[in-house]
């Protein structure tokens, strides 16, 4: 369990997220792969968010019911059967980095939970719905972190 991991081919950890995958570019969401998964792993969910946003953290995607068998995620799409809930703009799909003009750079952190359960949580829910969900079913998280600021 100890080698979980969550990589991008779109950036290193602590590395700067391509605009391709920003509000400035094609707002897609990068591809992700997935490593050494706990061996009962049934699903990920994943939350991607952004502890620097002005007022607190934004959530920029949730996706849950990923197969636990999953390696990649490839760009611009979600795998079969999974579902995506409400992001802090309020819409089930990915939403990429967008700091305000003239911000530091904000951190956009990619976490992944593999879990011993596939949920019952239906598609829209918001990430508190997500979080109660996944709570005694984590056997390993892991995450990445990327970097982005609008000039």
């Amino acid at each position: 369990m100890g080698n979980f991991a969550l990589k991008s081919t779109a950036f290193k950890d602590g590395g700067i997220i391509p605009a391709r995958h920003t509000c400035d570019g094609d707002d897609v969401n990068p591809f992700l792969e997935i490593r050494d998964a706990p061996p009962n792993t049934k699903s990920f969910a994943l939350i991607v968010d952004d502890p620097d946003a002005p007022g607190g953290v934004w959530d920029h995607w949730l996706v849950w019911n990923i197969d636990g068998k999953t390696q990649y995620l490839s760009e611009d799409s979600i795998p079969a059967g999974a579902f995506q809930g409400l992001s802090g703009a309020g819409h089930s799909k990915w939403g990429g980095p967008c700091p305000p003009r003239g911000n530091d750079p904000h951190h956009y952190r990619f976490t992944l939970y593999a879990l011993d359960t596939i949920l019952t949580l239906a598609a829209g829910a918001k990430r508190a719905e997500l979080e109660d969900a996944i709570a005694g079913h984590i056997l390993a998280k892991t995450s990445i972190t990327g970097i982005y600021e609008r000039k």
